[in-house]
């Protein structure tokens, strides 16, 4: 056979391997882009693009384009170790005034408990003003990528403009024309290649001029390397530079290196400037990779002690992918990315008698006038992606939803890989020397947060990150234990860092002590477990989790009523009004304290008990004894007077009833111990709880309600805070706004923090799938009238299977169902009505609207 007589054939995605057999769900997926009218105005308006370790900002300015550049190993700082040998005293101190009642006296104790004082103040929660950041340290940027092109460029043909996130090839794309030649630019992040790809072009031979550098806002210094590379080479700061601060007595800091190559097409030229730019000039086309490296070497090496070369590891990378072509650059990254990223599709749709066709549809479409494939078409969504989260509160297009569930699956893929750092605040991206809440893992929501669309959104491999990191904190976190509270196991608090602390920052009560980090954190090992049925990854994570139970056990103590209790416990960021009628925010046993040990104690009994079968000789040991013994002690959710769920363990007044933290409801979501089959009681509690919080807070808060909403199985609340997101946030400004979107779809705070846009894809899916290990809720919180016609394939539920449903005017159609990890037993439940399936491996089982199973398939 000819060459040319071979097709390469894909193996199908995921998603693919179920489809709907009813012709009335066929495929109607619109493109996936987030679009812009014009260049970024603002850091907001430009495009993110990363492979998990590298990200960039992509501007999209005509005569001038500038690539933020970011690698999510440059912090500030060295390890250091923050345990306070003087914890133990100041323990005993503030344990004995809650005992006695004194709240607030154990609220002004508590701060010794946290590290030593700081210059450095927290800037953006000014009713916390004591948020004194000294010990953890901050997330850097890289530098600037910038290309500069001739004056005529500053003035394009009117109309000709494009700018775009293609989420399906996670590509951005520039275009624009100048007289009669079109210039286009192509950018996307390799995982497969750890490069950052840039391709412009002219469409006219040798009409492409322009000069290419590198800078960076952190100390570097950058330089040609010979004609067809620049280099640049720098450092973070070994300590927090703190206002008025000397430098004198900075440690070596993390050092790093960015290489830029470039490739031009016969015919161009290319001049050195200043010994550190490139001016190409008569090309037809232009490949610039961009590699970046540092000497960071784990958590607990120091960077003076690192025998990384962040320089040559970024030539090594370069010279791995000299013979590879722009086009296989190209290939290899799409393989690599849209395995993950078709996993899942959703496609949503107003019900058909609204005739959506005339509707919010036909809205965002107008004529196109390119004739690119790769660029939106007449049929294509070509209104910018701004303009249509503006009308969402009057057209409510559920198409806007589809893309905004896709954007979050799409940022974790490009900011959590295998072997990368977890990602942050951020995610990967960052312009700032000092940015908001320095980019840090927060633990009382926003890690977890960044994380809970990894299992039910069908990424699991991008959760290996959170692991790896949890690793690193038991192992500071057994210091923290043992110094700070004389106790066993490890420990970690609210705000940690790359290096890995787990001791208390120094700061108010309110935010700063909070030991419950670690334990949160742990209750994604067993999640991964229930949802993948890895054994291997089980008897990887017992060890943390039973360290984490070791802790547990020995925080607890024996309060009166036979009770076991935390003392001192706080509610994340939570004041209450104490008996005297004066803020305090440090009393004992708190809810969310009791729901997190409750989830852990029950989960390490689970896995003990799996492990005990699968592993023969594995004895039933001590420690989960103690645990068995110690659930049977812990004090029960309580009801307040007022029929909401008690946060703290007495039934104190609340001086800020619309308060953004729902941490008392843990145990609802993402917790399992309320339940709208087993605790009734506490779900009407919750729903009263969440009516009393009220719909305004930040997008993590929002997306948080929604998930909250969405497990008391309330679609149109769930669908409330769906709505509520979806608004304009103006970043001039932004202080002005609580929650909301920004025009390249990053969620607000604000300022910019990325676990929103994770929430929303995790609340979405729990609208369309919740599950246990045996049993699996179809379309638990599907707003019937909003969604009316769907089909999403590819999500996961727990127990190994994988879920797809398609259902018309707000009605189940029929579903399919399959694993590939072992045989199981499901219980389905769809509107009060429950079926018993088998689910043996490797098959796809398709049933109707009845719960009839009609067809079967082995993959």
């Amino acid at each position: 056979m000819e060459d040319g007589d071979w097709v390469l054939v894909r193996k199908p995605a995921e998603k693919d391997f179920w489809n709907p057999t009813s012709m009335a769900l066929a495929d109607t997926s619109r493109p996936l882009k987030v679009t812009f009218s014009g260049p970024a105005k603002h850091w907001t308006d430009a495009i993110p693009i990363g492979n998990g370790r590298l990200g960039a900002m992509v501007w999209g300015t005509t005569a001038t384009e500038t690539l933020q550049l970011n690698e999510d190993t440059l912090w500030t700082g060295v390890p250091a170790d923050y345990t306070n040998p003087e914890a133990p005293a100041a323990l005993l101190e503030v344990r004995k005034l809650v005992d006695n009642g004194d709240y607030v006296e154990a609220t002004k104790a508590a701060v010794k408990l946290s590290g030593q004082p700081s210059d450095v103040c927290y800037l953006f929660f000014p009713s916390l003003a004591l948020h004194n950041f000294s010990f953890h340290h901050v997330y850097q940027l890289l530098g600037d990528f910038k290309l500069e092109f001739d004056a005529s460029h500053m003035t394009y043909t009117e109309g000709s403009y494009s700018r775009e996130l293609d989420l399906e090839t996670a590509t951005a794309r520039v275009k624009y024309s100048v007289g009669d030649v079109e210039f286009t630019r192509e950018h996307f992040a390799s995982n497969p290649d750890q490069v950052i790809v840039t391709k412009i072009s002219g469409s006219k031979p040798g009409s492409l001029s322009f000069t290419v550098s590198l800078d960076s806002k952190l100390h570097h210094h950058s330089k040609a390397n010979g004609r067809y590379q620049l280099l640049m080479q720098g450092s973070c700061p070994g300590k927090r530079i703190q206002p008025k601060a000397s430098a004198n007595d900075n440690p070596k800091g993390i050092q790093f290196a960015a290489v830029l190559d470039l490739q031009i097409s016969e015919g161009g030229t290319v001049h050195i400037l200043d010994d550190k730019k490139l001016k190409v000039q008569g090309s037809d086309w232009a490949v610039l990779l961009l590699a970046a490296s540092s000497s960071f070497d784990g958590p607990f090496i120091k960077p003076s002690d690192s025998r990384k070369d962040p320089t040559s590891e970024s030539f090594n990378v370069l010279k791995s992918i000299k013979t590879l072509s722009y086009s296989d650059l190209y290939a290899r990254h799409l393989d690599d990315y849209q395995n993950l990223f078709h996993r899942v599709s959703l496609q949503l749709s107003k019900s058909s008698k609204s005739n959506l066709r005339d509707g919010s549809l036909e809205m965002n479409k107008v004529k196109s006038s390119t004739k690119d494939s790769d660029f939106s078409t007449s049929e294509d969504v070509a209104v910018s992606t701004a303009e249509r989260v503006k009308s969402f509160q009057t057209d409510e297009d559920p198409s806007f939803v589809e893309l905004l569930f896709q954007y979050g699956r799409y940022l974790l893929i490009s900011s959590s890989r295998p072997g990368t750092q977890v990602s942050n605040l951020q995610g990967i991206w960052n312009k700032d020397i000092e940015p908001a809440w320095d980019c840090a893992p927060h633990l009382n929501i926003n890690l977890q947060m960044n994380y809970w669309p990894s299992l039910p959104c069908n990424l699991k491999e991008c959760q290996e990150p959170l692991f790896d990191y949890i690793s690193s904190l038991s192992i500071n976190g057994n210091k923290t234990a043992k110094v700070n509270y004389e106790a066993s196991g490890w420990v970690a608090h609210q705000v940690t860092d790359i290096w890995a602390k787990t001791s208390p920052d120094r700061g108010e009560a309110v935010w700063a002590l909070w030991p419950m980090g670690g334990a949160w954190l742990c209750t994604h090992l067993w999640e991964h477990f229930t949802y993948t049925m890895d054994k291997d990854f089980l008897k990887r994570a017992y060890p943390l989790l039973e360290g984490c139970t070791l802790f547990l056990l020995d925080w607890l103590i024996k309060g009166p009523g036979g009770y076991l209790e935390t003392n001192p416990s706080t509610s994340p960021e939570h004041m209450f009004v104490a008996p005297d009628g004066k803020p305090a925010s440090v009393s004992y046993s708190s809810t969310m304290d009791i729901a997190i040990i409750s989830e852990v104690f029950s989960e390490i009994v689970s896995a003990a008990e799996f492990l005990k079968r699968q592993i023969l000789g594995k004895k039933d040991d001590a420690l989960i004894g103690k645990v068995r013994d110690a659930q049977a002690k812990l004090p029960p959710t309580k009801i307040a007077r007022d029929g909401s769920i008690m946060e703290w363990a007495l039934d104190f007044q609340d001086p800020d009833v619309h308060h953004r933290h729902v941490s008392h409801l843990f145990g609802l979501f993402p917790g399992h111990t309320i339940t709208t089959e087993k605790t009734p009681d506490l779900c009407k509690a919750a729903d009263y709880t969440l009516f009393k919080r009220g719909e305004d807070g930040p997008g993590w808060s929002t997306t948080w309600k929604t998930a909250l909403w969405a497990r008391l199985h309330n679609s149109e609340h769930a669908y409330r805070m769906v709505k509520h997101l979806i608004s304009l946030v103006d970043p001039t400004h932004e202080a002005d706004f609580e929650g909301g979107l920004y025009s390249n779809l990053f969620t607000a705070h604000p300022p910019f923090q990325i676990d929103a846009n994770f929430g929303f894809s995790a609340a979405v899916a729990e609208m369309l799938v919740q599950s246990t290990m045996k049993d699996l809720y179809l379309l638990p919180a599907l707003p019937r009238d909003k969604w009316a016609k769907g089909v999403v394939k590819g999500l996961k539920a727990r127990g190994g299977v994988t879920v797809s449903i398609g259902w018309q005017e707000g009605d189940l159609e029929e579903f399919g169902l399959w694993s590939m990890e072992q045989n199981s037993v499901k219980r389905i439940h769809y509107r009060g009505t429950t079926i018993t399936a088998k689910i043996s491996v490797g098959k796809v089982y398709t049933f109707n609207r009845q719960l009839k199973c009609v067809k079967t398939y082995s993959l």
